[in-house]
């Protein structure tokens, strides 16, 4: 006997994902375990608090040079991180 309603396990995931509004959180983590593969060690070592809030990602970076130098490439940032998500996550980076 076949079930009606199979559906493949991804679709299921993404619908639970949704329906209890998890998504961002998950999206949230995969940046942040990814965050070092994505930007190398030393941005990653002078990377004091990540987080993500209404698609803004606020970083505490705590060397003044780097932090100027991220300033410039806040654009190319989000680039880089909607398309290790693949998904439009991020909007707009908040260095600090």
């Amino acid at each position: 006997m076949k079930r009606q309603n199979e559906q493949p396990l991804k679709e299921v995931i993404q619908q639970l994902l949704n329906t209890y509004h998890l998504k961002e959180k998950v999206n949230e983590l995969r940046l942040i375990q990814g965050w070092e593969g994505l930007f190398g060690k030393t941005i990653s070592k002078y990377t004091q608090k990540m987080y993500v809030s209404n698609k803004k990602l606020y970083l505490t970076i705590n060397s003044a040079p780097l932090r100027q130098e991220l300033m410039y490439s806040r654009d190319k940032i989000v680039e880089r991180i909607n398309e290790a998500i693949e998904e439009d996550f991020v909007r707009e980076v908040v260095v600090r």
